[in-house]
């Protein structure tokens, strides 16, 4: 019975989760689709702001992160490919491991960690203030007033860290080859060879996806944070794992659509 209970209750939570997710997710959409005809509510300052700490402060990580990852997989990579004498190819093969996958995946999950969490705190301070309460009394709508702003400055960020922390990770892998007597130029020589513009465009997408993901995941943790002492801390934890696991499966969706659109 105890078992019975406890898949019952799972059920039932997972169910009021699912409803309120998607409550959430159809008044953004509402919202972002009313801001076609009146683009003078959308609040550009707010925009910037989080766009600013989203990016610009995130900067360094998210470029020391993907520094690191040219480097470890430079050295990994060559110590089985010296042996056939080809260490040289570890340049293209950090070329679509950064572009395609790589270097939009990794910096998503640094901006779940550092943005999304800080989203879900702000918003989740101000539900348990019952600061969203005092915003719905006057009319002004949360999700256009907090939620929007946010979204919009991670969809942005994300491309920007992206593109920086994939050169700093080719940085790192010419480094690594330089070491092993591989010319520069011979390296980008063959980055570029390898580097169409329609992977760096996929890329690129991936990382707008990510952004968005983690940027709605975010601010709706925030949103229904309980108005408990940890309250707070329960949203930030659901917006972290939330955004890690809709960018593994939303990665995981897109690497299938790939598969079958190169059959």
């Amino acid at each position: 019975m105890a078992f019975t209970d406890s898949v019952g209750r799972s059920v039932v939570k997972f169910r009021a989760d699912f409803a309120a997710n998607m409550a959430f997710l159809g008044e953004t959409v509402v919202a972002a689709l009313g801001l076609i005809f009146r683009p003078d509510r959308f609040r550009f300052g707010d925009a910037a702001l989080a766009f600013q700490r989203a990016a610009f402060d995130g900067l360094p990580i998210a470029v020391g992160i993907g520094f690191l990852l040219g480097v470890i997989l430079a050295f990994q990579s060559a110590a089985a490919l010296q042996m056939f004498g080809v260490e040289v190819y570890v340049a293209d093969l950090l070329a679509i491991g950064l572009f395609r996958e790589l270097g939009p995946i990794i910096t998503a999950i640094v901006l779940a960690g550092r943005s999304g969490s800080a989203f879900a705190a702000e918003i989740g301070t101000m539900k348990v203030d019952e600061e969203l309460d005092a915003l719905t009394t006057m009319g002004l709508p949360p999700v256009r007033f907090l939620v929007l702003p946010r979204v919009a400055a991670a969809m942005l960020a994300m491309p920007v860290l992206t593109i920086l922390a994939e050169l700093a990770g080719l940085v790192g892998g010419a480094l690594v080859l330089q070491l092993m007597r591989v010319p520069t130029v011979v390296f980008w020589n063959h980055v570029t060879d390898t580097a169409t513009v329609f992977m760096i465009a996929f890329g690129l997408a991936k990382s707008c996806l990510f952004g968005l993901l983690v940027g709605l995941i975010g601010c709706g943790a925030g949103m229904r944070a309980p108005s408990t002492a940890d309250g707070v801390g329960v949203a930030a934890t659901r917006a972290v794992v939330g955004s890690l696991v809709a960018i593994a499966v939303s990665d995981g969706l897109l690497a299938v659509v790939c598969y079958v659109w190169s059959l």
